[in-house]
């Protein structure tokens, strides 16, 4: 089985950053990892997974256009089974609370604690096995 992880941001160096931190895993094929770099292409993009297993969202909540808060309720109805952790410059009580309200599971604050993105991945994992 094929399993996906699929990565939300408008930043074009978080695609650098996560195939860096996973670089091992990635190349071992425990896992895929997919890149949207706007909440529309993500939507788009957990409709069509093919033969891959989406285990996980990571998305930022601030991007142009529509953003991760606004993004979550329709990935929540599409895709309830896909828990979703958010990424945020601002983890402030506020920005947590609303985060969770929209459904997420978690929410992750800038700069990335990769070792915490490493768990929550390695947490579906399991799961997924």
């Amino acid at each position: 089985m094929s399993v996906l992880v699929l990565v939300v941001d408008d930043e074009p160096d978080i695609e650098v950053l996560f195939r860096q931190q996973f670089r091992r895993d990635l190349r071992a094929q425990r896992f895929m990892m997919d890149f949207a770099h706007s909440a529309a292409q993500a939507l788009g993009r957990i409709g069509d997974t093919g033969e891959r297993t989406l285990i996980l969202i990571l998305s930022d909540i601030n991007m142009p256009g529509m953003s991760g808060l606004e993004m979550l309720p329709e990935v929540r109805s599409r895709r309830p089974d896909v828990p979703v952790i958010m990424i945020t410059a601002y983890g402030d009580a506020e920005t947590r609370r609303k985060a969770l309200e929209h459904g997420a599971e978690g929410l992750l604050t800038k700069p990335i604690d990769f070792g915490q993105v490493r768990q929550e991945i390695e947490a579906r994992l399991e799961r997924a096995a």
